[in-house]
């Protein structure tokens, strides 16, 4: 004797529910890249009917633009956050570089290839590719004229440097999709070396330091005649101009 058990359906709000459409959407569209966003891909992922997406989303470019701008503008928050914390200028554009290597900065670069490659044929999705461009340009240079304003950076303009720094990262990151593990460390460094001699700043007063947790105990001194390790270099990939 076999028997069934319904599962119960749970009713969110519009905002719960659309916002839930766009989080699928957009871990599809990193992972496996923005023609896999489709209305019954992401019915079938939130176990839905399609004509529930559509509902929320009448056109597929809709989404598909939505799953886009969601994604680059929580890597624009984690990479230049609005309030950073007490940082300096310094210290924010460190962290910056700092984040742009790794696995989920590739996955990033990768969806921003795979945007402004479809935007030649979509009209809404080119919208919101500029739209994000202008937003990651403002931030950026937001940081560069804050650290001009307490004389951390000198620049004749921060507009021009802005977008000298971001066309170097982006050239970078458009190797997403290949092996850059033999890349030469003067190449990998290009982004930061850019940044520091355009702001006026030191060689190496970019290179991004690991944060020491308040209570973490001391490092122990290292032994009589040994070396210690070697600080690691950031390795930064592209980000949209």
């Amino acid at each position: 004797m076999s028997s069934s058990v319904q599962r119960k359906r749970i009713r969110k709000s519009p905002d719960e529910r659309r916002a839930e459409i766009v989080e699928a959407a957009t871990a599809i569209a990193l992972t496996e890249g923005l023609e896999c966003v489709t209305l019954r891909r992401i019915a079938d992922e939130l176990d839905v009917r399609p004509g529930l997406i559509s509902h929320y989303f009448p056109s597929v470019e809709d989404l598909v633009a939505e799953a886009f701008g969601s994604a680059a503008s929580a890597e624009l928050d984690r990479l230049v956050p609005v309030d950073p914390a007490g940082a300096t200028p310094t210290e924010q554009l460190a962290a910056f570089f700092g984040h742009t290597s790794g696995a989920a900065y590739d996955a990033i670069s990768r969806l921003w290839i795979n945007a402004r490659h479809l935007s030649r044929y979509r009209d809404v999705l080119r919208d919101r590719v500029a739209e994000q461009e202008a937003a990651w340009r403002g931030r950026l240079e937001g940081v560069v004229r804050r650290g001009v304003e307490r004389e951390e950076f000198r620049t004749p303009d921060p507009y021009v440097t802005t977008i000298q720094i971001l066309v170097v990262l982006d050239g970078l990151g458009a190797h997403a999709n290949t092996d850059t593990s033999n890349r030469p460390a003067a190449v990998t460094r290009m982004a930061v070396a850019t940044a520091e001699r355009e702001l006026g700043l030191p060689s190496g007063a970019l290179d991004a330091r690991p944060a020491t947790a308040p209570d973490a105990a001391p490092e122990p001194a290292a032994a009589p005649g040994s070396d210690p390790a070697a600080e690691p270099v950031p390795n930064p990939a592209a980000v949209p101009n």
